[in-house]
């Protein structure tokens, strides 16, 4: 009887399934199973691999530099800005201009509004004066609604008036060329936007840049309202300050404006006469 218990039991361990065998180790140093699929650059071929790794060079180089820049730029005054300042200027302007007046300790509390009126030639051979045009709102009505206004519409007319009063005393005496400068700028300016206004064209629908004999513009400046929760009582009220009348040159008509009438003749000699002592005074 132990006999056959004993011959049982080897029976039953012959029938129970073996155990798997061990998957075979990696000698450290050798490469992976060829089975296993490489990822991410590894899977491409030697080409592809060498243009990638090229391109991520270039980003991150440009990256490392442009972070270089606005830092330079962005920094108090140093060494390297006063040695190399225009390179600086040159690669952040305009597109990368960083403005940082929002996080001043007195930020901007004022709207500035640019307003433009023109002395026209008419036809009788006298003179008459448009009502005053709000430059500023033709920028702002382009930018709203619109998810990528452009620089010029953001900056041009703004900057423009920064640059004028910057370069002019309070008595609107230039400092200098930057300030003879600053007026060609805002007459071309102002002449470009009143070239472009239906309401000032001729009765043949010609625009009328051609009669413009002498422009003026002015700023008008506005505080910023306090919200209605502040007990913070502003003044609201517009100043403004007016600008000189300036006689436009032949230099400050958009290109394919009309000549002079003949209901003003002289115009056209005063006209050549002022382009003449622009480009004098610019070449001083």
């Amino acid at each position: 009887m132990d006999a056959y218990v004993e011959k049982g039991a080897a029976d039953v361990d012959e029938d129970r399934p073996a155990a798997p065998a061990d998957p075979p180790a990696v000698a450290p140093g050798t490469a992976p199973p060829a089975h296993r699929a490489a990822h991410g650059i590894m899977a491409l071929s030697l080409p592809y691999q060498v243009v990638l790794a090229v391109a991520l060079a270039v980003a991150g180089v440009f990256a490392c530099v442009h972070l270089a820049m606005v830092f330079l730029h962005v920094a108090p005054s140093n060494t390297v800005t006063k040695r190399h300042g225009q390179a600086v200027d040159d690669w952040v302007y305009p597109e990368f201009e960083q403005n940082w007046k929002l996080f001043a300790p007195n930020p901007l509390q004022q709207n500035t509004a640019v307003e433009v009126r023109a002395e026209l030639a008419t036809p009788g051979g006298g003179r008459r004066t448009t009502d005053w045009i709000d430059l500023t709102a033709q920028d702002a009505e382009a930018i709203r609604h619109n998810p990528m206004p452009s620089h010029a519409q953001q900056n041009e007319l703004r900057r423009a008036i920064d640059f004028y009063l910057n370069s002019h005393s309070d008595e609107d005496r230039p400092n200098g060329m930057r300030g003879r400068l600053s007026e060609e700028y805002m007459r071309r300016i102002a002449m470009l936007r009143l070239d472009g206004l239906p309401a000032l064209e001729g009765p043949d629908g010609r625009p009328i840049a051609g009669d413009v004999r002498r422009i003026q513009l002015r700023t008008v400046t506005r505080a910023v309202a306090a919200p209605r929760w502040s007990f913070e009582k502003t003044d609201t009220d517009p100043s403004y300050r007016d600008f000189p009348w300036w006689p436009v040159t032949a230099a400050d008509l958009p290109a394919g404006a009309d000549l002079p009438t003949a209901a003003d003749p002289a115009a056209g000699a005063d006209r050549s006469a002022g382009a003449d002592r622009s480009r004098t005074e610019a070449g001083r």
